[in-house]
C-alpha cells in the first residue's frame, strides 16, 4: 500500500515559534510534523506521512503575499509530495488568508488539490472557497481535535481520488458550483411540491438557496457638526492600564466603557491595547493612534465639533464572532441614543 506524502502549513503560533512577537517571521521548513501536525499525523496513520511542515508568521505572509508564496513554493519543491494541508485556521483572519492563498498557489503550481479548514466567518472563506476545499471548523482551537480528524480523513479521500459529495454531506464550504444530478421527479413536480408545502406552512428545503446579505441604511448627515456631540468607539482594544474589565485579546465576549472626561491625550502610562491581532508597538507608544482623543480635543477647542462625549467604548475585533459584534453594537448604540449623542466615529486597526 502506498503511503501518501503531505506538506503541512501552519502559522508561527501553532508552529511553536511564538505569538505576535513572531508574526513577522519569514517562512521556514522543518522535516516531519510540528505542533498540531503531530495529532494530524496520528489521524493519517499508515496511509499518510507529513514529510515537512512550513511555518510562517501571519503578518509577514499577509503583507507579502506574492513573496511569501514564492518562498514557500521554492522550499517545498525539493519534496516529492502528494498532498498539501493548511491549518486549521479557525476564525483567525490573517491565518485564514495565509492558508487560503498558499493552498491556491500550491494547487496552481503543482496540480494537486490542497485542503484547509476554518470557521465559516473567517475572511479567508469568502476569498478562497471557490478555488479550494475549505472544511468547516468551530470558532476557536477548542475544536482542534475534531477539526484535525475531519481534515486528515478528507485529505486522504481526496488524494485517493474518491468521489466527494455535496458540501452539506461532506462538511466543506460551498464552492458556488452547479452539478447535474438525476432525480426521480422532474424539477416542475419538485417545485410544485415545495410550493404546496410553503402554502401549508410545512417545512421544505429549497434546492437553490439564495445568499442573505445584511443591509444597513446610511444614517442621515449631521446638519450642524459644530454643535454635535461625538463619541469614539473602537475595536482596537484600547483600555485603561490593567484592563479592568478583562476584555479578551481575541474572540471577545464583552466591551468596555471608559471615562475620558478631562483627558486631552491618551498617555501610554494610563492606556494600553489588549488586542491580539496586530503588532501593538505603535498603539502602546501612543494610544491616540487607535482612539484619536488628542485630535478630537483640538477639533473641540476649535469649535469644529460641539463636544467630545465623556466616554469611549472599546472591544476587540480579532476573531470575535459576528453575533457577538452585533450584540455589542446594538447595546452601545442604544446607550448612545439615550444620551442624545449626535454622531459616532468608529476606529479599527
Amino acid at each position: 500500500m502506498k503511503r501518501f506524502r503531505f506538506i503541512h502549513y501552519i502559522n508561527q503560533f501553532f508552529g511553536q515559534m511564538g505569538g505576535e512577537d513572531k508574526a513577522y517571521m519569514t517562512p521556514i521548513v522543518q522535516d516531519g510534523s510540528v505542533g498540531p501536525g503531530k495529532e494530524l499525523q496520528k489521524i493519517l496513520g499508515e496511509e499518510g506521512e507529513i514529510v515537512a511542515t512550513i511555518i510562517c508568521g501571519d503578518t509577514y505572509f499577509n503583507e507579502n503575499l506574492k513573496k511569501a508564496s514564492d518562498e514557500i513554493i521554492a522550499m517545498i519543491s525539493k519534496y516529492n509530495f502528494d498532498g498539501f494541508i493548511a491549518g486549521p485556521a479557525f476564525n483567525a483572519g490573517r491565518y485564514g488568508i495565509a492558508c487560503g492563498e498558499i493552498s491556491k498557489v500550491v494547487q496552481e503550481s503543482f496540480g494537486i488539490k490542497p485542503v484547509t479548514s476554518m470557521y465559516p466567518e473567517n475572511p479567508g472563506v469568502e476569498i478562497y472557497s471557490k478555488d479550494i476545499y475549505i472544511l468547516k471548523t468551530g470558532i476557536s482551537a477548542v475544536s482542534m481535535r475534531n477539526a484535525l480528524k475531519v481534515l486528515g480523513k478528507f485529505s486522504l479521500r481526496l488524494i485517493k481520488g474518491e468521489e466527494i459529495g455535496f458540501p452539506e454531506e461532506e462538511g466543506y464550504i460551498p464552492q458556488g458550483r452547479r452539478v447535474n444530478v438525476f432525480m426521480e421527479q422532474t424539477g416542475a413536480i419538485r417545485g410544485i411540491n415545495m410550493l404546496l408545502k410553503k402554502l401549508r406552512n410545512e417545512n421544505f428545503k429549497t434546492e437553490l438557496p439564495m445568499p442573505i446579505y445584511d443591509r444597513v441604511s446610511s444614517a442621515p448627515a449631521i446638519k450642524d457638526v459644530s454643535h454635535a456631540v461625538i463619541a469614539l468607539v473602537t475595536s482596537g482594544g484600547i483600555v485603561p492600564r490593567g484592563n479592568p474589565d478583562r476584555i479578551e485579546s481575541a474572540n471577545a465576549t464583552k466591551y468596555g466603557r471608559y471615562s475620558i472626561k478631562g483627558i486631552d491625550d491618551l498617555e501610554k502610562e494610563d492606556f494600553i491595547t489588549v488586542h491580539g491581532g496586530y503588532d501593538p508597538v505603535y498603539a502602546l507608544e501612543d494610544p491616540d493612534r487607535i482612539v484619536p482623543v488628542d485630535a478630537m480635543r483640538i477639533l473641540e477647542k476649535e469649535g469644529r465639533i460641539g463636544k467630545l462625549y465623556d466616554y469611549i467604548y472599546t472591544t476587540v475585533g480579532n476573531t470575535t464572532a459576528v453575533s457577538s459584534a452585533e450584540h455589542f453594537g446594538r447595546d452601545i448604540a442604544e446607550e448612545l441614543l439615550e444620551k442624545n449623542i449626535d454622531g459616532v466615529i468608529l476606529t479599527s486597526t
